[in-house]
């Protein structure tokens, strides 16, 4: 269960429904307190008897019982109990059980123990395991575990020789956006921000709402490159425009922002011209490979997930030809401790395409043309408290999601969002943001005052730009 990447993913054929199943996530606590959400989600499914399809879920035998308590063991012992399709449940921990993996048949097992840190999140999506308890608890249970033993790499460590990496070239980077992006605003309306803001939020306090912590977020990044009135800047991946509309509105900055999504440009453009702001924020469906024109400032919040690490120099590339000599940008990302594999189940269902670098592998886009590199902090906790925001209001709209999708479509979205927020709480995954600018650029401040005191101007900038 080390489930979960990047928080971006922003219908189609049937079949693509299926192919396109999110990961789901533990469920909420259904308290409606979106300042403090209890951190513990419940999925209370009722375990079956028979087997996938209807089939009979077979006798159990000694060796499945002993299939299991050896594989507990193998991953460190989780505080987590298995049932299996005749009641009986298996422990390895003398602690109490965060949850209770349900096996509803021999087949399922078999798969499994041959692969299991793919085929369970496979079976739960499926139907074929339920998982009984705290979902985000249990997989926060088995990442801690299995950072206790060492031979657990052994499954990981053939599938992932056997697999070539995907190429996200323009046509395929497209199809990639689709496949999460592109499958009705009306579901991420259900459980985003009202900005529909889908990358990690910044909480200047532990009572912010989810609205208030994405529009600190804004901020945040825009006191970072110290935008100024009449700079131009170029963004690269917009979501649905929110921070681009906010650095036009408040910085009093002109932008561009770059989106392969359909529905993602056709909802920014909309907002742009009824907010008024269409004439300082053009937003433009087109790759990133493929902007053009000179910028003071370059911005890319939750985009560098989708580019692949072997696009990162041409990326750089981007950012060299597009900003001035005295320029800077920000780049806002996933990321992890080391050079890690992407989850197989995530990259599969998720986010194809995708890569979360560690900070050595990102340093390829600024090393080749010099970049320096001035600011790098961590929001790792702001992400999983974002996460949980997230699940808390997908689980208040769970009819709606299966009435536009299907069962499976909510158990693999639900596995998603819970398994992200046990990879953020548990160090499995990093929230970088990098600060960087031309090697010679001075007028950078030289202390972090500026991002945390009271900016009583940006209003007042908004309103000489409107």
């Amino acid at each position: 269960m080390r489930h979960g990447s990047n928080p971006a993913g922003e219908g189609r054929p049937a079949t693509q429904v299926a192919v396109n199943e999110r990961n789901g996530a533990g469920s909420s606590n259904g308290t409606g307190n979106h300042g403090a959400l209890d951190s513990r989600t419940s999925v209370d499914t009722s375990p079956r008897r028979d087997g996938p399809h209807g089939k009979r879920p077979g006798v159990v035998r000694p060796r499945h019982r002993w299939l299991i308590e050896k594989l507990l063991h193998m991953i460190g012992c989780p505080p987590v109990a298995v049932t299996l399709w005749d009641g009986h449940e298996i422990r390895a921990s003398e602690r109490s059980p965060l949850a209770t993996v349900v096996v509803h048949n021999a087949a399922t097992l078999r798969r499994i123990v041959v692969d299991p840190f793919y085929q369970i999140a496979e079976a739960y999506t499926n139907g074929q395991i339920d998982i009984l308890g705290d979902l985000v608890g249990a997989a926060e249970a088995f990442n801690r575990s299995l950072r206790t033993v060492a031979g657990t790499t052994f499954w990981n460590s053939i599938p992932t020789k056997l697999r070539l990496p995907r190429i996200n070239s323009l046509s395929k980077s497209r199809d990639n956006v689709y496949h999460h992006y592109d499958i009705g605003n009306d579901f991420y309306e259900l459980w985003l921000d009202e900005q529909l803001a889908y990358t990690c939020a910044y909480f200047p306090t532990p009572q912010a709402t989810l609205e208030e912590a994405q529009v600190a977020k804004f901020d945040h990044v825009c006191r970072k490159v110290q935008l100024k009135p009449g700079e131009r800047v170029v963004e690269a991946g917009c979501g649905w425009g929110g921070l681009a509309l906010h650095m036009a509105r408040h910085y009093g900055v002109t932008v561009r922002a770059y989106n392969v999504s359909r529905e993602q440009i056709a909802h920014a453009r909309k907002r742009a011209k009824q907010e008024g702001l269409d004439d300082r924020v053009e937003f433009i469906e087109d790759d990133w490979r493929n902007i053009t024109g000179q910028y003071d400032a370059f911005v890319s919040v939750g985009m560098l997930e989708h580019v692949g690490k072997g696009y990162y120099r041409t990326l750089g590339e981007v950012i060299h030809r597009s900003l001035t000599d005295k320029g800077r940008g920000l780049v806002h990302s996933i990321g992890r401790n080391r050079p890690t594999p992407v989850d197989r189940w995530i990259e599969r269902r998720i986010f194809p395409g995708s890569f979360t670098p560690s900070l050595s592998e990102m340093m390829r886009i600024f090393e080749p043309r010099e970049f320096s590199v001035l600011d790098v902090e961590n929001l790792r906790l702001h992400y999983a408290q974002t996460l949980r925001h997230w699940l808390s209001r997908f689980e208040r709209g769970v009819n709606r999601v299966q009435e536009l999708f299907d069962e499976r479509f909510v158990r693999t979205w639900r596995l998603y969002l819970a398994g992200s927020v046990a990879a953020f709480e548990t160090g499995e995954l990093q929230l970088f943001q990098v600060l960087f600018a031309r090697h010679d650029l001075n007028e950078m401040p030289i202390t972090r005052d500026h991002l945390y005191a009271p900016q009583e101007n940006a209003p007042a900038v908004a309103a000489e730009g409107a």
